[in-house]
């Protein structure tokens, strides 16, 4: 396919998806894209591997492996991609000026290709729900970032091939250092210490300690929208 079509196309989508005149959708985007709202589902991740891990080994090792898929993620994108593709964001792209919505005057910094925040948040959601291997919590993961991914092009800081490759991006490196952090798992284990219980995924999480995490994320979206109506 001829390059201008592709991009035609993402231009089309983008077009599609940004902005709105809801006063109450823009404020809700705004809130949800912000990586600080997501705090308390950063900690309750935290608190599930604490807790269902059996020594502090075994939970550095997890908050390791995370913290590298964070570091290669970020210093590959934003330290070689974004500086090599210099691809400006669509808020500030000549072509589109006039056309592109700045919703609640919302910008952001550097270039545009690949989309940080899709790759990171796809990163936490596809690492975990291998480490916990439950169905409703993948689910929730998958929602929770792909919102996030649609934030970015709503508020027209992103097109939709950015956000696209930052979720096969962040979603590889999450797979690569999952199984690195396996074999690494395998080694320094006798054998692997998992609860064979109907309380507990097949890899060992509590049910229990599962719903801590999936209610934070609902009350999380809650508060974004209680900030939304404030805001209007």
């Amino acid at each position: 396919m001829d390059i201008g079509v592709i991009q035609g196309i993402d231009r089309l989508i983008l077009l599609a998806f940004n902005g709105s005149e809801n006063l109450f959708l823009d404020n809700f985007v705004v809130v949800l894209t912000s990586a600080y709202t997501w705090i308390p589902l950063y900690f309750s991740l935290l608190y599930l591997v604490i807790k269902n891990n059996e020594n502090w080994q075994k939970i550095l090792l997890v908050i390791g492996a995370v913290a590298i898929c964070l570091l290669l993620s970020n210093t590959i994108n934003l330290g070689l991609v974004k500086p090599l593709v210099a691809r400006l964001r669509p808020l500030e792209e000549p072509s589109l000026r006039g056309i592109i919505s700045a919703t609640n005057n919302y910008s952001a910094s550097g270039y545009s290709f690949f989309s940080s925040h899709t790759s990171n948040a796809f990163v936490l959601a596809v690492f975990f729900s291998l480490l916990i291997r439950d169905k409703v919590f993948t689910t929730c993961m998958l929602v929770w970032c792909s919102v996030v991914s649609l934030t970015r092009i709503y508020l027209g800081v992103h097109y939709p091939s950015d956000v696209v490759v930052g979720i096969i991006f962040g979603s590889s490196m999450a797979v690569l250092v999952y199984f690195l952090y396996l074999r690494i798992y395998i080694r320094c284990s006798d054998k692997l210490h998992y609860n064979i219980s109907t309380k507990y995924t097949r890899t060992g999480y509590s049910f229990a300690d599962i719903d801590v995490v999936i209610s934070i994320l609902i009350l999380t979206f809650i508060y974004a929208a209680f900030r939304a109506v404030l805001s209007i």
